[in-house]
């Protein structure tokens, strides 16, 4: 049952209280010389404000400069490891770097919390417990892989993975080497269908738009679809997921929505250092339109003007993504993501702003080379 206008703004009154005093913990947990991460204690004296003093709510995280993209390039990667976790084993994943120097984020526990929040919001009928799985997508340094294996193993399954390096396959397009591409995609899908077809009873899978389009291709060449290899829950994610494509795959791919097909798909956007956004419920009568919210309060996105990131666009006026995120983990105020996308309304299930429409920043556009996503 929908709530009242008035019981939602109650909602979306409680979800800020608890975001503003989330964001004070956290500050006080990096700025903290016992806790804190030693990049931002060092940073400190850079500032023009204290934070363990002047930060009260999420909106004074605006005293913050926006966070620059260099400053996650190279090493020492020890100095983004807070304090408290100094004796954790710890992980590094790694983003972007088909040239130069990638982003490293280091991680202790993120990741799997950030996947077991996600976890309650696949519906059990489609994404059945104690499910096998099978991961296609980057493999190597890379948040993912580990994340979809964290999901499966959280749910009660055995998760499958592919050998995937989509560094080699940004590098492919750049230089031109479709015939390569095409040979290098064939052989990820091949890995694939392999394990599809040899009976692991794998229910539910992740992919990227691009590779589940092959994947159920490569399917039908040999006479079957992910419905009869038994497959009935796909979560994925990716820059290619538009409506236009969601139609596709709905239609086309899948057989249908999931009440004629059998096969739930549900769309996601997120990246290494925020997460994994949700989307609200994609249907045909709302013309398969993608809406995104961060898993607040441990990451926050806005959509801001494009020449004063410090201020929102109104609810469906197109902007660029802004991202923060709030973990005792990892802390990133103001960060501009790659993307632009139109700033959508807070509902019920998440009482916040949310993104849709998301797509490469159109500044960035022509620089910006999708790969495998």
């Amino acid at each position: 049952m929908s709530v009242t206008n008035v019981e939602l703004d109650t909602i979306i009154q409680q979800a800020k209280e608890k975001l503003d005093k989330h964001t004070v913990e956290i500050v006080q947990w990096h700025f903290n010389e016992e806790t804190g991460c030693p990049f931002w204690l060092n940073k400190k004296a850079e500032l023009d404000f204290d934070p363990l003093t002047d930060v009260h709510c999420y909106e004074d995280l605006r005293k913050f400069p926006l966070f620059e993209d260099d400053w996650l390039r190279g090493g020492p990667v020890e100095r983004w490891r807070p304090k408290a976790y100094a004796d954790r084993p710890t992980y590094v994943f790694e983003t972007g770097g088909t040239t130069g120097i990638p982003k490293s984020r280091v991680v202790v526990d993120d990741f799997r919390i950030d996947y077991e929040v996600f976890s309650d919001t696949l519906p059990d009928e489609y994404f059945p417990r104690n499910s096998n799985w099978l991961m296609l997508g980057p493999s190597g340094p890379r948040r993912l892989r580990l994340a979809v294996e964290h999901l499966c193993q959280f749910r009660g399954g055995i998760c499958f993975c592919i050998d995937l390096d989509p560094r080699w396959v940004v590098k492919l397009i750049k230089k031109g080497w479709m015939e390569h591409l095409e040979e290098y995609k064939k052989h990820c899908i091949d890995q694939a269908v392999t394990v599809l077809t040899s009976g692991h009873d794998i229910k539910c899978l992740f992919a990227t738009p691009k590779l589940l389009d092959s994947l159920c291709l490569a399917l039908e060449d040999r006479g079957t679809s992910l419905k009869e290899v038994g497959v009935t829950g796909i979560f994925s994610g990716g820059t290619e997921f538009t409506p236009q494509w969601t139609r596709y795959a709905v239609e086309e791919l899948l057989g249908g929505p999931p009440e004629e097909s059998g096969i739930y798909m549900t769309p996601t956007y997120g990246n290494t250092l925020m997460g994994l956004a949700c989307s609200k419920p994609v249907s045909a009568a709302d013309k398969y339109k993608i809406a995104y919210y961060a898993p607040q309060p441990r990451a926050v996105t806005e959509v801001v003007q494009f020449d004063n990131p410090n201020e929102l666009v109104g609810f469906g006026e197109t902007g660029r993504v802004k991202l923060t995120t709030l973990t005792k983990e990892f802390f990133i105020p103001g960060f501009l993501e790659r993307d632009e996308g139109e700033r959508e309304p807070p509902f019920e299930t998440y009482p916040w702003d949310g993104v849709s429409g998301v797509r490469p920043f159109h500044e960035l556009q022509s620089s910006t080379t999708v790969g495998v996503y």
